[in-house]
């Protein structure tokens, strides 16, 4: 069964001019992605001042590649334990254009990561040479979840991918777990291990829309993990990457830096994009969630360098499963209303899928993920996080573009997109105890409406 309410076939889109569609998830509700009655716009004639919500919508800000989230092996190997009518619903829930919450953009990693069943790399320990380089053990699992994904995404489905560790024998550590760094003798080879993933997941019939350099370059993990200072970081794109794809014919791939927390995410944009050589290979920085907002920092980035792309690439609740928690929904619409009102461009969740446990990860690093699927009875469990990441990604489209909007308290959270089709997108959050209510205002029209205790609303409108 769908999770996702099938109003009909332009789901995505406004109600009739002169109204609003309104859809809503509330705790306490049963209400998930709920139908609302539309509310109806009528003249400003008063001058209306008191509790509005402006739209600005000759203001234009940045533009969205799509949401998502990652295909890792532990995603793969638990849907892959589920029967088929459960697996398909998986699929449908994020990826299907009309059932599911249009995910378009995912994320997969190269050689295994911490949420993988062991570790293992592409080539042999000791192979300099990439002689014996094989994605075989991708075929297993992840690169059908791929595929299926991609499919049913259709033409807008986009995937980047990013390394957790180079192979031990490239390390001053000899191990993929436990950090280390990459040895200067080996910058060469691994950037044309980049390249070989590359040529081989193409072969497979997946492209590769974007890499980065490095998951978390600054983390010693008991996992996966290499480190990178940010000298060292753009001195491999620089020298090593950026040219091997260049020469490789791949210059169009997007290749982004950090890929870690927000809170050193400007200095090592100013690393990066400061240097010009380094900078004509990198579209972007990338960034996670682990270490607080730090929206302002997003914008910094922005205003010093307006011609690179902000992109968030990873977040999850920490700790475990959290069956039935209202809170990491709420984390969720926050951290992701924070970025996009702060440039972000795109946005990938950490795993889509999880098992009761919330894993498999090899190094128990158990998390939460909008769906866990207990393998144990079949079933398929929807998180509260699910619903609030769809509040975003089923409403505001790959090409949307961010519009001026402002609120009159900081009580309410909102943002608000033009989408391709000229439908627009305002997302209202609640994280509070009571029930505020708002007036939304957009070219002297006024729509009255209210937000229930700690519930997320989309309203769609021309």
């Amino acid at each position: 069964m769908s999770p996702v309410n099938e109003k009909d076939a332009s789901a995505y889109q406004a109600a009739e001019a002169g109204t609003i569609r309104l859809v809503q998830t509330a705790k306490d509700t049963g209400e998930r992605l709920a139908e609302r009655p539309e509310l109806s716009f009528r003249d400003d004639e008063s001058g209306h001042e008191n509790h509005l919500i402006n739209i600005y919508d000759d203001i234009a800000y940045q533009t969205i590649e799509g949401f998502g989230g990652a295909l890792t092996e532990a995603s793969a190997v638990t849907i892959a334990k589920m029967s088929p009518a459960r697996q398909q619903e998986i699929i449908d829930a994020y990826f299907d254009p009309k059932k599911g919450i249009g995910y378009t953009l995912c994320r997969s990693h190269i050689q295994s990561c911490d949420f993988s069943l062991g570790n293992y790399a592409y080539v042999e320990d000791g192979d300099d040479e990439l002689a014996t380089f094989t994605v075989e053990h991708d075929r297993e699992q992840i690169l059908p979840l791929i595929r299926r994904a991609a499919q049913k995404a259709g033409s807008e489905f986009k995937l980047f991918s990013s390394p957790w560790s180079p192979p031990p024998f490239m390390k001053t550590n000899g191990q993929m777990n436990q950090g280390g760094r990459l040895k200067p003798e080996y910058r060469q080879a691994w950037a044309d291990m980049f390249v070989k993933y590359v040529q081989a997941y193409e072969a497979e019939g997946v492209k590769i829309w974007a890499l980065s350099v490095q998951n978390e370059a600054k983390a010693v993990q008991t996992w996966d993990s290499c480190v990178y200072t940010a000298e060292e970081e753009k001195d491999f794109v620089r020298d090593h990457l950026g040219p091997a794809l260049e020469q490789a014919g791949y210059g169009h791939i997007k290749v982004m830096v950090w890929d870690h927390n927000k809170e050193r995410v400007y200095e090592r944009a100013v690393a990066a994009f400061t240097d010009p050589e380094a900078s004509k290979h990198i579209w972007g920085i990338c960034f996670h969630w682990y270490s607080g907002d730090h929206f302002e920092a997003l914008s910094a980035v922005h205003d010093r360098f307006p011609d690179k792309a902000l992109f968030f690439s990873e977040g999850c609740q920490e700790g475990g499963v959290h069956l039935g928690s209202w809170a990491t929904g709420e984390r969720y619409g926050h951290d992701i209303l924070g970025n996009l009102n702060h440039w972000t461009t795109g946005w990938t969740d950490w795993n889509i899928v999880l098992d009761e446990r919330g894993g498999p990860n090899h190094v128990g690093n158990f998390c939460d993920a909008p769906i866990i699927a207990d393998t144990t009875t079949d079933e398929v469990i929807y998180e509260s996080s699910f619903y609030y990441i769809a509040h975003f990604s089923r409403y505001i489209r790959p090409g949307a573009v961010r519009i001026g909007s402002s609120r009159y308290t900081d009580k309410l959270e909102q943002t608000a997109f033009r989408n391709p089709d000229g439908t627009i997108a305002l997302v209202v959050l609640n994280r509070t105890d009571a029930e505020l209510p708002y007036v939304v205002r957009h070219r002297g029209q006024l729509a009255d409406s209210a937000i229930p205790a700690h519930a997320i609303q989309t309203l769609l409108f021309r």
